[in-house]
């Protein structure tokens, strides 16, 4: 497994080794003494979505229980996206973005404390994301997703959004209160 440090500290791209032949491939998803030497934490939870074309999930991140999140795509395409919003952070507001596919099996590690969102690509995908912490209801945040202040590069698409992601703030609106502080 390669891992590859994106351009803000602690996320991660992540490349598994692909074994391929006549019949298919294998690929492990996740190895925790392989992991554990990158990306040291605990999975507790595991979430499964599937979206149409243009569907944009995010950008959310949770407060009292923030998320570390693993994610990689079972069928389809996505650009996923990272955007670090922890107060005092010498990268805050900063994105990363990076094509997962089910083609090239990569994963995106987006530690707690970041935004994460991601849109689909492909006309369907499945996509899937080891949990560093449980979900909890309530403990729910979010920064608008095509947020001119932080200025994602998304691929051209017509989005489909949820009605809660069309009304979420941009990240420049959002009480420092209800950010995640940056500790080193």
């Amino acid at each position: 497994m390669e891992f590859v440090p994106a351009e803000i500290a602690g996320v991660y791209l992540i490349k598994p080794d692909v074994l391929r032949d006549s019949r298919g491939f294998f690929t492990e998803t996740f190895h925790q003494e392989k992991y554990n030497g990158v990306v040291p934490y605990d999975f507790v939870q595991d979430n499964m979505s599937f979206s149409q074309r243009g569907t944009v999930r995010g950008l959310h991140y949770q407060l009292q229980q923030p998320q570390g999140k693993l994610v990689f795509v079972l069928v389809g395409e996505i650009f996923d996206v990272a955007v670090d919003i922890r107060s005092g952070s010498p990268t805050f507001g900063h994105w990363v973005g990076f094509n997962l596919s089910a083609e090239n099996h990569w994963q995106l590690f987006v530690p707690a404390g970041f935004a994460h969102g991601f849109m689909v690509l492909s006309e369907t995908a499945q996509v899937y994301y080891k949990c560093t912490d449980l979900y909890c209801h309530g403990d729910e945040y979010g920064v608008l997703w095509n947020d001119p202040g932080i200025g994602i590069e998304w691929p051209d698409s017509e989005v489909v959004l949820s009605d809660k992601d069309k009304v979420l703030p941009t990240l420049e609106s959002v009480s420092k209160d209800n950010l995640p502080i940056y500790s080193e």
